[in-house]
């Protein structure tokens, strides 16, 4: 008889916001929160640093809100004018069950 060796799983109760420590737990739904991440590599400042911050729904669109405003004023001044300001970051609609 052959013994595999596993690893212990590891289950997630909670998933809380990092900006404003509240559960992101929607009741009946699971976890809802955004996710923003990088990865610098060899050449940047911050190399070989990794970084993960959770956030509710309301921080994501909190800071969503600030980045548009950034790149507003950073914009502002180009010859052809940012039509897609509202769309800032949204990939996709009405995907619903996070299908691709």
């Amino acid at each position: 008889m052959r013994h595999v060796a596993t690893e212990p799983t590891e289950t997630t109760s909670d998933v809380t916001c990092d900006a404003c420590c509240q559960s992101t737990s929607v009741e009946g739904y699971g976890h809802q929160f955004g996710v923003l991440q990088a990865c610098w590599g060899y050449g940047s400042k911050h190399d070989g640093e990794r970084y993960e911050i959770h956030l509710c729904e309301s921080c994501f669109f909190r800071a969503l809100a600030m980045l548009r405003r950034e790149r507003m004023v950073n914009t502002m001044f180009d010859d052809e004018p940012d039509t897609n300001q509202d769309e800032f970051g949204l990939v996709r609609k009405d995907d619903f069950w996070a299908e691709g």
